[in-house]
């Protein structure tokens, strides 16, 4: 029971460290989004992105788990030193993540992919410790290469059931591509067994440990039986860890009794988790315009900057807004391109919106940078550090990041 409470403070005194720098942070924010830096510019924090480090290195103790940062949601390498710190290394998707996270975190390296081509197989494996293959064919023709280049093999599987609303985001949708099935599982696994290291699962999107908990019944009901005397079995990720309500307790729980009940290692690759809430999209207003609402085109754009407004879709957080009417002036806020949709929202203000005023949109480092896109030729944000309080700018675009993307 001592223990239990000793464990209990710690996690409440690092959320409640988290907090205060979150609320430093974004007084920073604002101050650098006044102070005359130039616009669009993604804004990534330093001091915010090691408080998460700190929440899943406290996993990571308690636990003897191994956890990744997955590059899809975040690969902006100029962080990866106070990240590699932390973790154990990355997970990637293909050939591109996987030199990257060689090259750039310089630890482990693990690859899902969800068919490999053969021309870009041997570079893959050259830059993986273990790689992780969606199907029989595919661990069949690579597998044995794998092994004779040292490179552990896994197998991803469909654990049976996820909780994900939007089936565009459900590994575990009616028909997805996505994990071997238990029905082929079952009589196909124990002719490959001698050269499968390790298990992987992956059903989670943005979500807390009490899932993580209903989808090991169901993975464990499946599988349990054939975990026995592998290395390793990996959750996946989505897992939102370092989300204020995230329930660190259930978490490290769940991980320490799979552990001691199949012997096997835990990897865990959280994405987001990461980067939660370290970075903003800075933007200015450009123009207002009427039709019938008032609309505040900025220099920033949903589909270029921060497509997942449009694709999840979902409203970004505007530091000082509110919902439309909450507050005395209520604007559509849309972006240049000249797609009809490109609307990021509509947000009130207590005070009318002026031509050149700043708009601090948050909780932008994840999804945004590595997604955007130069459709229209709009030029990308910068990308700027703050770094012991100080604002290093580690990238900015122009027109030769346009034109090289053409033909």
């Amino acid at each position: 029971m001592r223990a239990k409470r000793g464990i209990t403070d710690i996690i409440k005194k690092i959320k409640e460290e988290k907090k205060r720098s979150f609320v430093e942070a974004h007084e920073r924010f604002l101050a650098i989004a006044k102070g005359g830096i130039a616009t669009p510019v993604y804004l990534i924090d330093e001091t915010l992105i090691e408080q998460n480090m700190l929440i899943l290195q406290l996993v990571k103790s308690l636990t003897g788990c191994k956890i990744l940062h997955a590059l899809k949601a975040y690969a902006s390498y100029s962080t990866f030193p106070v990240m590699s710190r932390y973790l154990d290394g990355i997970c990637a998707s293909g050939l591109n993540e996987a030199r990257l996270g060689r090259e750039e975190f310089k630890k482990e390296v693990h690859t899902f992919g969800a068919a490999y081509r053969e021309k870009d197989i041997r570079q893959i494996l050259k830059h993986s410790d273990s790689i992780i293959f969606n199907s029989f064919y595919q661990l069949e023709k690579y597998g044995k290469m794998a092994k004779k280049m040292g490179v552990e093999v896994g197998l991803r599987v469909n654990p049976g059931y996820a909780e994900v609303e939007n089936q565009m985001y459900n590994p575990c949708a009616p028909y997805s591509r996505l994990g071997v099935i238990y029905d082929i599982f079952e009589g196909e696994f124990h002719k490959h067994r001698d050269i499968v290291d390790g298990i992987h699962f992956h059903a989670l999107c943005e979500q807390n440990a009490d899932v993580l908990e209903r989808v090991l019944k169901s993975f464990e009901a499946l599988y349990g039986n054939y975990i026995y005397g592998l290395k390793w079995v990996n959750f996946g990720g989505g897992h939102h860890i370092t989300r204020d309500d995230y329930d660190l307790e259930l978490l490290i729980g769940l991980v320490n009794t799979f552990k001691k009940k199949y012997g096997v290692q835990v990897y865990l690759e959280p994405g987001e988790a990461s980067v939660l809430d370290a970075g903003v999209l800075v933007s200015s207003v450009l123009d207002i315009v009427e039709n019938d609402i008032k609309i505040a085109i900025i220099d920033a754009s949903a589909e270029t900057h921060m497509p997942d407004v449009l694709l999840m879709p979902y409203r970004p957080y505007i530091m000082g807004s509110g919902k439309p009417n909450e507050k005395e002036h209520t604007y559509r806020i849309a972006g240049p391109s000249c797609l009809a949709g490109d609307v990021i929202g509509d947000y009130s203000f207590d005070e009318p919106l002026k031509r050149g005023d700043r708009l601090v949109f948050t909780d932008m480092a994840l999804y945004s940078i590595v997604k955007n896109t130069t459709f229209n030729g709009i030029n990308l944000p910068d990308i700027t550090v703050i770094r012991n309080t100080k604002l290093q700018i580690v990238k900015r675009f122009g027109y030769k990041d346009y034109k090289c993307r053409q033909s």
